[in-house]
């Protein structure tokens, strides 16, 4: 074994499309790579301040869309331009805003798999709870009525060496079941 120094060092991170709107109603991306599930049917955002935040804190509702290898530049993109500095981060990662049907946000219709979400709180810290109130998957990425990982292909991020990896849905062993051998 090898001991680091503590770091911020967790697989896997999801990489995540924060999708909110301005006071002007104009789409704005954030990638996030820490956003993680945080209860049933809730997440947990866990970001600095800036324009996304300010427009979470304003229309109370958000966006959270799933990166894949086909979006992984424009991910990358919107992560590194920040919306007050590059007001066309949208139209110039190629990404097309649609009104997300049950939130005030807006999904993008390159990415496949999207959770509408309703602000439930932001701390001083900017740890921001959503509920998820629905979502929205693309029939591409569906096999028998259900997201198929392999047909999905999305990303996570590797904090360490800093690059995108392929979640590739190959399957490693049955959740529930693969530790049963173990139960006496």
């Amino acid at each position: 074994m090898k001991e680091f120094k503590k770091n911020t060092w967790f697989y896997p991170l999801p990489v995540t499309i924060i999708g909110t709107y301005d006071e002007n109603m104009n789409a704005n991306a954030m990638n996030a790579a820490w956003a993680t599930i945080y209860d049933y049917n809730t997440v947990i955002l866990n970001l600095g301040h800036h324009k996304t935040t300010d427009n979470l804190e304003l229309n109370k509702a958000f966006t959270l869309a799933f990166a894949t290898k086909d979006t992984l530049e424009a991910s990358d993109y919107v992560g590194l331009v920040s919306f007050e500095k590059e007001p066309n981060k949208i139209k110039n990662a190629g990404l097309t805003p649609m009104k997300a049907p049950n939130v005030n946000a807006p999904l993008f219709k390159e990415y496949p798999l999207t959770l509408e979400c309703k602000v439930r709180s932001i701390d001083e810290d900017y740890h921001v709870i959503g509920d998820i109130v629905a979502i929205q998957a693309d029939e591409k990425i569906l096999t028998d009525g259900n997201v198929d990982p392999k047909k999905l292909n999305a990303i996570s991020f590797d904090p360490i060496n800093h690059n995108y990896l392929l979640l590739s849905g190959e399957i490693a062993g049955e959740a529930f079941k693969a530790g049963l051998k173990y139960k006496k």
